[in-house]
């Protein structure tokens, strides 16, 4: 599936405004928030072996952040395609210039 089909079929299913941003960032927060509680079960609880049922559980929830980001984006009026082609841009430019390490934005 190519990004710019996946957030047209995702913004589908928001049934907020647009213009209601905060209500996007804080469902990406809280998603992101429950991918990161599914890996810290898979450390705690699966003594860092992969389950199936594990794998399932942080597949959905990084579906979940997906939708959100995507509609986020949108929100912006931002395309995910555009979003991931400056991102390879950027990181192709910090290997290139030796600065994929380290810290700040704008290195």
């Amino acid at each position: 599936m190519h990004f710019e089909t996946y957030q047209r079929q995702a913004l589908t299913t928001a049934k907020m405004d647009k213009t209601k941003k905060w209500y996007f960032a804080l469902g990406l927060a809280g998603e992101t928030g429950e991918v990161v509680e599914k890996i810290k079960k898979f450390y705690r609880d699966d003594k860092e072996e992969i389950t199936k049922e594990r794998l399932e559980d942080i597949k959905q929830e990084l579906g979940d952040t997906l939708w959100y980001l995507s509609t986020l984006a949108a929100a912006f009026d931002l395309k995910l395609e555009d979003i991931a082609a400056a991102n390879l841009q950027k990181l192709a430019l910090r290997e290139l210039t030796n600065k994929i390490h380290g810290d700040g934005d704008n290195r």
